[in-house]
């Protein structure tokens, strides 16, 4: 046991709440430094202090959101549209980001879904961003280049399911019957006692621990995970968007997302969707109970950059009778979609290369058929 005068108290869990007074800003490689030293973000700003420190990268994670909004708002040229569309004043909403082009376009749309955690719309990974630079880590590049290249661009918040609001205190109630008291009494102590030990341990660390606000989460109506989101979307803006040519690129949990929508909406996703760009995708056709329509559909239209050893582009076994995967060129699962950057957009250039060549063909098939019969209808004569 600790003694008494070897404690500590544990400082406050109050933050800076800007970058400037965090003492850090991005320079202009896009890497976050400390203003004064010039020196990468240090996670462990207090020895021996593991929960402040996280509670410290947590709300400086807060502000890497907000930093994100601001440049998918001023250098994107994005926009907010709120969801549920049909929101009253007092229920919580979300929202995704549109280029100004989003519905207009006539000619190409690309969806970006990010994967689950932390990470609202506009990142890959907070860590990348933080520890790494703005390139790796956000949509942003792939914003930039789709917009270059004639895209409207959507980009998804499928991690923003609900409001956290504070808990009113009220007497803590009996267990009701609806809990699982039926475990076994000796499982429910032994539980009980590593808890118990745990919440020990922490308050001999601290003299003077601080207290956890205790919140509850209200669900945003029909947002209420990523796959709910990703439907609501595609019934709301994307199915409604003008482009003849939609592009969906997806990371990690995002998959899994796309393949739900698909297993709701397979036949609008196989008139709308172009092709699917994947990174190191969650998704599992089996566990997921898609049909052999979508499974074919994806062997088609999908390509699955996954984290692997082998240079990037390098064809791997497929693992399951879906999509293609390729390697990323990197076994970091977060770096995926940054490494795959190139490949993903050549991709894309590609399928739709192929997609005007064969309607090209049918349409020349077409005239040609139709004059041929125009001429046999004249000798007829």
């Amino acid at each position: 046991m600790v003694r008494n005068k070897d404690k500590k108290d544990e400082p406050p869990f109050t933050f800076p709440k800007t970058l400037e007074e965090f003492e850090y800003t991005f320079n202009e490689h896009g890497q976050l430094r400390h203003i004064k030293t010039g020196e990468p973000f240090v996670f462990n700003a207090r020895e021996d202090l593991h929960r402040w420190n996280q509670k410290r990268y947590e709300a400086l994670g807060e502000i890497i959101t907000q930093y994100v909004y601001e440049l998918l708002e001023k250098k994107c040229n994005m926009t907010k549209a709120f969801l549920p569309v049909d929101a009253t004043e007092d229920e919580p909403t979300s929202f995704i980001y549109q280029s100004p082009d989003a519905l207009s376009n006539p000619s190409k749309l690309l969806v970006l879904i990010q994967g689950s955690g932390v990470v609202r719309a506009g990142q890959w990974a907070r860590r990348l961003i933080i520890n790494q630079d703005l390139d790796s880590g956000t949509q942003i590049p792939f914003i930039t280049r789709a917009m270059e290249e004639g895209y409207g661009v959507m980009v998804l918040n499928p991690n923003e399911n609900y409001l956290e609001v504070e808990k009113l205190v009220k007497s803590s109630p009996l267990p009701s019957p609806a809990e699982p008291l039926d475990e076994p009494a000796e499982k429910r102590e032994r539980k009980d006692d590593k808890e118990g030990k745990k919440k020990r341990e922490f308050y001999e660390k601290y003299r003077n621990p601080q207290k956890e606000t205790e919140t509850e989460r209200i669900p945003i109506r029909e947002n209420g995970s990523s796959e709910e989101h990703v439907l609501y979307v595609w019934d709301h803006f994307v199915s409604k968007a003008a482009a003849k040519n939609v592009f969906i690129m997806a990371h990690s949990y995002g998959g899994l997302s796309f393949v739900e929508l698909m297993n709701q909406r397979e036949m609008q996703v196989k008139n709308r969707v172009c092709a699917v760009a994947l990174t190191d995708s969650a998704h599992n056709i089996w566990l997921q109970e898609t049909s052999k329509g979508t499974q074919d559909w994806m062997q088609q239209h999908c390509c699955n950059w996954v984290s692997s050893s082998e240079p990037l582009d390098t064809p791997l076994d497929p693992m399951l009778p879906d999509c293609p995967r390729v390697s990323a060129g990197t076994e970091r699962h977060e770096l995926t979609s940054w490494m795959s950057f190139t490949s993903i957009f050549r991709f894309f250039s590609e399928v739709l290369e192929a997609k005007e060549d064969e309607e090209a063909e049918e349409t020349s098939n077409t005239v040609t058929t139709r004059s041929s019969s125009l001429k046999n209808k004249h000798q007829d004569l």
